[in-house]
């Protein structure tokens, strides 16, 4: 097979380094891909959200499967173009994707399918938001209803970060993605992360993650895209996935079908776990990232079958073939993210790090000149390692940390320490 993975980060280095792992691939392009991506496949510039573009690349390239990454290519209808022109795609239709694009349609079909999740109010105005809030009262939940990078929730301790929320989203912090605001009831309890492979019709789960968040150990400072994730989440037992799949998974999907808007790809539930029951915290619609580099981590070369599975209407009869092990992966990130940061800083030991089965250093953020790899985004390497063991896992991403010499990047020193047991500060 000729395959295509749009997309340039951590999340489709992960997916590249599965899928070139499946001997049905014979050519891999990934576009625009990033300099550790190119050390595995072909890497081609194309803007990722023309539809006309993509589907003009894919047809010239003579791709027989195009794999969407990011969530902006969903959202632009590149995975119904694609289809339109008779290309094997796996990503849901722009009309699924609204499920991560628009929090108040993801609230809309959670009612109509008694999905449990927090109780939320939607505006389209500031003030209105704001009394609402005087009214519940913090800590309080202030999410952008669009698309803002991972960026555009605020989880408000006090009610002065809510209003201050509300002010910064209506005035064009996130762009369009603030227009409008959902604001949540506050949950409590532990957060994970679950995914599974849907094809219109059938689900089948492919694990479960936790992510950090916050960008300080300790989980202190601002919410970020993701400082580092590990697989499995202990927190997310097999009964409590067996009971979120019946009440919030498997309605969801129904609802969808029902409006005329079958669900077909990943879709990546935040679940919020307390007394043994999962609330969802909110969808997406594509592997998460970090998360989706530890999922790969794990599932190696068997994603290519499963993800055409899902494209081809075949999740019926597909399964997954797990081994007993544990994946962590450490973000590195550049000095000053999620806030301001220097692109361009020379990092150096990347070719001294292990690239085999149980470790990899997964590209987020970065680009070759002069022989030499830069920095080239806020989250820029994933350093990933699997075990038998989370410890042993652990001890192998932090030991690749330690081996690379990037002075202007830093990260966390605790990822996993939830599972692990161990005091957060």
């Amino acid at each position: 097979m000729n395959i295509l993975i749009l997309g340039g980060g951590g999340r489709e280095h992960a997916l590249a380094w599965a899928v070139v792992q499946n001997p049905k691939c014979d050519r891999l392009i990934v576009a625009p891909g990033n300099a550790g991506i190119a050390r595995v496949a072909e890497c081609a510039e194309l803007d990722i959200e023309d539809s006309g573009a993509v589907v003009e690349f894919a047809e010239a390239q003579t791709v027989d499967f195009v794999i969407i990454g990011p969530e902006a290519p969903l959202a632009a209808g590149v995975a119904d173009a694609l289809r339109d022109a008779g290309i094997l795609t796996f990503g849901p239709s722009q009309a699924a994707a609204q499920l991560e694009a628009s929090k108040g349609f993801t609230k809309a079909v959670c009612d109509a399918a008694n999905a449990p999740t927090a109780a939320y109010a939607k505006f389209d105005e500031p003030e209105p938001a704001r009394a609402y809030i005087r009214e519940q009262g913090a800590p309080i939940v202030v999410k952008a209803d669009g698309l803002a990078a991972g960026k555009g929730v605020i989880v408000a301790m006090t009610e002065e970060e809510a209003l201050a929320a509300i002010d910064d989203m209506f005035g064009g912090e996130f762009g369009a993605a603030g227009a409008e605001v959902v604001i949540e009831e506050f949950m409590e309890g532990e957060e994970a992360s679950f995914f599974v492979l849907c094809d219109g019709e059938n689900a089948l789960p492919i694990g479960t993650a936790q992510d950090h968040k916050r960008v300080f150990d300790g989980d202190e400072g601002p919410n970020t895209g993701g400082m580092g994730a590990y697989s499995p989440a202990p927190v997310l037992t097999d009964a409590i996935v067996e009971r979120a799949m019946a009440e919030i998974i498997r309605p969801t999907l129904a609802e969808m079908a029902r409006r005329g808007t079958p669900y077909q790809g990943v879709l990546y539930a935040g679940f919020m776990i307390k007394d043994d029951q999962a609330r969802l915290v909110e969808y997406n619609c594509r592997f998460g990232d970090p998360e989706c580099q530890v999922l790969m981590m794990r599932l190696g070369g068997q994603v290519l079958d499963l993800l055409q599975a899902a494209a081809e209407g075949r999740l019926a009869e597909a399964s997954v073939n797990w081994s007993d092990d544990h994946a962590m992966t450490v973000v590195m990130a550049a000095k000053g993210y999620p806030g301001a940061y220097e692109k361009g800083t020379v990092i150096a030991g990347l070719d001294d790090l292990p690239e085999s089965a149980t470790q990899m250093c997964f590209h987020a953020g970065t680009r070759t000149e002069g022989g030499k790899v830069l920095a080239n985004g806020g989250r820029v390497l994933n350093l990933t390692a699997r075990g038998a063991s989370l410890q042993e896992a652990r001890d192998r991403a932090y030991a690749m940390v330690e081996d690379l010499d990037w002075p202007d990047g830093f990260c966390r020193s605790d990822i996993g320490w939830r599972a692990l047991g161990q005091a957060s500060d």
